[in-house]
């Protein structure tokens, strides 16, 4: 486990996590595959927003369960409630800093056929 920072683009939403990068996860549902998002998913007291709490708006849709949060100014979105694991916090991993897409491998999630896929072992559970 280490303890990384992030944010969005612009930086006024910026955010502490505590994880373990090998339990970065891809999806391919509709949202994430035009979100590029590479989820890293922990236990609220794992994470830490240290700025920007008004700076960011909440996309909803479907079931209304996962609260996309993303920043009002850049858009981006680094991180969110997820469907799966509501009581948790999904970090988009993209949105650390310093955050190397060639140094690791995530594991692949179908969320394209969701219901099916939270029937087999999900990773990150």
């Amino acid at each position: 486990m280490q303890t990384m920072e992030g944010g969005c683009h612009c930086g006024r939403v910026r955010f502490r996590v505590t994880a373990d990068l090998d339990g970065v996860t891809i999806c391919n549902c509709s949202i994430c595959t035009k979100k590029g998002i590479w989820h890293l998913i922990v236990s609220p007291e794992n994470f830490e927003l240290l700025s920007g709490k008004g700076d960011l708006a909440t996309y909803e849709f479907n079931t209304k369960v996962a609260k996309h949060h993303f920043c009002k100014v850049c858009g981006i979105h680094p991180f969110y409630v997820p469907r799966s694991d509501p009581d948790k916090i999904d970090v988009n991993a993209r949105c650390l800093d310093g955050f190397d897409t060639l140094a690791i491998a995530p594991r692949r999630f179908d969320g394209h056929n969701w219901e099916a896929a939270m029937e087999k072992d999900v990773p990150w559970r």
